[in-house]
């Protein structure tokens, strides 16, 4: 039996969030020898803060963590997309879990791989994921926005050939408040060098994203 080639190895783009905040308060050293002390008044700084200053607070997160990346999706789901792939997965390594999980499934089936990624990003703000949306879904021209899944999602299908093999690749990116979910899908040939349809690559890796923002949304 003749030995097959390994697809392209993917690259994750991941971009860490850290938000660092600190907060106090100057306190003036010494007695106070006022009258109001002496009168048991208390000093102005043990009163608080004035109502024309209220206290900042932090914007609520509506996702604080990241959830298990490899049971985003339905057992079913995986092993159609991926056949003869495991349907448990098998998580990435992460720097913080909390914030960033990815859950990765491949098989080789015959002649035909396939590999499904699963990224799940928590970040501190809707603003920063949106700012990280927008910045990534500018790095991939050629796609269309997918209405109705999360605030703003985008799917693109790029074609690479590589020593005569064609890997067909689709990439959904999803905005969903603080959180983004990424999902990368690909395919190939490895007895014709083809690779699959533009739409069933689309498709699969949509009907991914959907199952993946419904297990992050029921959290």
């Amino acid at each position: 039996m003749r030995s097959l080639p390994l697809p392209l190895a993917l690259t994750a783009r991941l971009a860490p969030v850290a938000v660092l905040a600190t907060a106090g308060w100057a306190l003036s050293s010494g007695p106070d020898t006022s009258p109001a002390a002496k009168e048991g008044t208390p000093p102005p700084e043990t009163t608080g803060k004035s109502a024309s200053a209220p206290a900042t607070r932090a914007p609520a997160k509506t996702y604080a963590t990241a959830p298990a990346p490899c049971d985003a999706l339905a057992g079913k789901t995986v092993t159609s997309l991926v056949p003869g792939a495991e349907a448990a997965g098998k998580e990435i390594p992460s720097t913080d879990t909390k914030v960033r999980r990815t859950c990765s499934w491949n098989a080789l089936k015959g002649y035909e791989y396939r590999w499904l990624d699963v990224s799940f990003e928590v970040m501190a703000t809707d603003e920063a994921a949106q700012k990280s949306y927008t910045e990534r879904v500018a790095d991939r021209d050629g796609g269309g926005d997918v209405p109705g899944l999360g605030d703003r999602a985008y799917s693109v299908v790029n074609l690479t050939t590589e020593d005569k093999q064609q890997t067909r690749e689709g990439t959904v990116l999803v905005r969903a408040a603080n959180a983004l979910v990424v999902i990368t899908y690909n395919g190939s040939d490895f007895e014709s060098k083809k690779a699959p349809g533009t739409d069933e690559i689309n498709k699969g890796a949509i009907k991914a994203a959907k199952e993946a923002v419904a297990a992050l949304q029921g959290g």
